[in-house]
């Protein structure tokens, strides 16, 4: 039997029946769609989503690469095994969607993209915002989209979206090839009616596989874990992706060896486990950089090993360090001229636990005793850095974390991405929960937090959300305050005032640059942004987007404000302006380098000190062979 539908008919209904299937547990692949409607999309998609309101929820958004950060944030609180679909016109609405498909393929989480396309009949050419190239009539902008995409189609024929709708669907269940999925759909073909086979639009279940450890692999691995004096744990993104953080808590617990994450990984263990040791890499505690300084074994799970984890190759130091990497992604596997283990987190956790606990494995207790000690006294200069002892005083920006991270609990999610937060939050975040700490960290891209936030609190309608937000960040992206407000989602954001890019101008001053071009002030005698702060209102801004806000000036009125905030619900930010002395933050210095290239020639004093510092570091690079 076949049914007579538009092409956008037909993949609405498709796409409302998958559901993906891991430990037993199903649940729907597509939760819901997206959409901002031009002439590309308006009477293909548009009018499908209108037709079959009732099996696919849709959303209304204001910018397209906010569409896409709300649904990577709805897809990675849903652990992968949910997302959502973003459609756009052709054109500007298209090439928006660029951004958004780097973050999600950066971070390896799964977004569908349903951007529109120029006339695949060529009536008229050019049409409206077609792309022209003298050397190829093929091409339109969303080509711009293969790059950054794990799986990319354009949809000219309509039973040409029979193979390629499944070949998407397999790509956004694929654990370890998982990203941004584009299907490219010209505008006449949207609205082409065509006799789909019934069978397209059954039920369909995708098992998100959790493959075990070859047996070679696995008893090598066992046997570089027995050898080793001083191993070390490198939580990443890839532990929450498996759901395998009880599997890491027995491993650390069974074998004592401590546990350190990456910005993806953090939460893995809570913070008070007795192996939690805190962040790795540029922006880590100290506690975990002395650690992997010493480390002879570095266990990687689920990590891609970035230059801020590995400080740009020069923290791991041990002469003899040796890496053991368990990863799902083969490609992972194997960095660092590492061991590979391919396998599942959760179950590759396992099968060592087993493996070890028959050998009675554990590290040495003055290796425990030497990191336990390190991590309590880490943990006082967390409680000095959000100490505040003049409660009428202008806080700091690490107090203002501290103020956050005494009231809430373990239900709370923080959601950030960029600026010198996530230094900040890495170093002194106290993780209660396997997913409080929601860090975009792979792209660090500006403009995610207030989206994302928006689409983990449609995932987790009942937790408190929080959107940590900075002035720079703020103004990249703040249209879907207006979303919120119109779908009544009580999203919380905190937004801080430091007049500028504070990790940027921080950054700038090391490497000799002065801050130029850092801050938000008006123009000096010589040309430099260094004259008074700009006259802008951003409280006032979020606003008049609709946004309930509360002001605090004070250390107390923070307090207040925050507490005010998490009990509302109704979209709610409190805004904060921060001590801006040198734009110290408050928190710890960074405890491990990272390459930023200096200038090798000038003439301003700032820069020549800052080669010469640079050059210092650079014989500490390593490369792991």
């Amino acid at each position: 039997m076949t049914t007579r539908l538009t092409v956008a008919q037909a993949l609405v209904r498709f796409l409302a029946a998958q559901y993906t299937e891991r430990d037993g547990v199903r649940q729907r692949l597509i939760g819901a769609t997206w959409g901002i409607f031009g002439h590309g999309n308006v009477a293909g998609i548009g009018q499908a989503l209108l037709e079959h309101r009732e099996l696919m929820p849709y959303h209304q958004g204001r910018n397209e690469q906010a569409m896409v950060h709300a649904a990577v944030g709805y897809a990675r609180q849903s652990n992968r095994l949910s997302t959502h679909a973003v459609t756009t016109s052709i054109g500007p609405g298209a090439t928006n969607l660029v951004t958004g498909a780097a973050l999600a393929t950066i971070n390896h989480l799964p977004v569908l993209l349903l951007p529109g396309d120029v006339f695949a009949t060529r009536p008229a050419d050019p049409v409206l915002q077609q792309l022209e190239l003298p050397y190829a009539g093929d091409v339109s902008v969303n080509d711009t989209l293969r790059p950054v995409s794990r799986y990319f189609d354009r949809i000219t024929r309509p039973e040409a979206l029979i193979p390629s709708a499944l070949a998407a669907m397999r790509v956004l269940t694929d654990p370890a090839d998982t990203g941004a999925v584009t299907l490219a759909l010209p505008q006449d073909v949207q609205a082409e009616a065509y006799d789909w086979p019934e069978e397209f639009f059954a039920d369909r279940v995708w098992t998100v596989r959790r493959p075990g450890a070859d047996p070679a692999e696995l008893a090598e691995a066992v046997r570089e874990i027995r050898q080793a004096r001083r191993p070390l744990v490198v939580a990443g993104g890839g532990v929450h992706h498996s759901r395998a953080e009880d599997a890491l808590a027995e491993f650390a617990a069974a074998t004592g060896i401590p546990v350190a994450a990456t910005q993806a990984g953090k939460g893995s263990l809570p913070y008070d486990h007795p192996q939690d040791v805190g962040g790795i890499g540029h922006t880590g505690t100290d506690t975990a950089a002395e650690l992997a300084r010493a480390a002879d074994l570095v266990i990687g799970v689920g990590t891609r090993y970035t230059d801020f984890t590995t400080a740009s190759g020069t923290l791991f130091q041990d002469p003899g360090v040796r890496f053991l990497n368990l990863n799902i992604a083969p490609f992972d596997g194997h960095k660092l001229a590492g061991l590979p283990l391919v396998a599942d987190a959760r179950s590759g956790l396992g099968e060592l636990t087993e493996a070890l606990g028959m050998h009675g494995h554990r590290v040495p207790e003055a290796y425990r005793a030497g990191y336990s000690a390190a991590k309590a006294d880490w943990e006082r200069r967390v409680h000095a850095c959000f100490a505040a002892e003049d409660p009428d005083a202008v806080p700091t920006q690490a107090q203002v974390i501290g103020a956050l991270d005494a009231l809430v609990d373990a239900s709370d999610i923080i959601v950030n991405a960029a600026g010198s937060l996530p230094g900040d939050l890495h170093k002194l975040w106290r993780t209660r929960a396997r997913d409080q700490y929601h860090l975009e960290y792979g792209y660090s891209c500006m403009g995610y937090e207030i989206p994302a936030a928006l689409g983990v609190k449609l995932a987790a309608p009942e937790r408190n959300v929080w959107a940590l937000v900075g002035d720079g960040t703020y103004l990249m992206m703040p249209t879907e305050i207006v979303t919120a407000v119109q779908e009544g989602v009580a999203i919380k954001m905190v937004l801080i005032q430091n007049h500028g890019y504070a990790s940027i101008g921080g950054l700038s001053e090391s490497v000799g640059a002065e801050r130029f071009g850092t801050a938000y002030r008006y123009p000096a005698v010589d040309g430099t942004l260094t004259g008074p702060p700009l006259p802008v209102d951003l409280a006032a801004n979020a606003a008049s987007l609709g946004m309930r806000v509360l002001r605090a000036r004070t250390v107390a009125e923070l307090r207040e404000a925050l507490a005010e905030a998490r009990a509302a619900d109704t979209p709610t930010c409190v805004y904060v302006e921060t001590e801006t002395s040198d734009s110290v933050s408050g928190a710890p210095p960074a405890a491990a380098w990272w390459d930023v290239p200096v200038a090798e020639t000038a003439t301003r004093p700032s820069a020549v000190e800052a080669r010469d510092l640079y050059e210092r570091h650079l014989p500490a690079r390593r490369r792991h062979l």
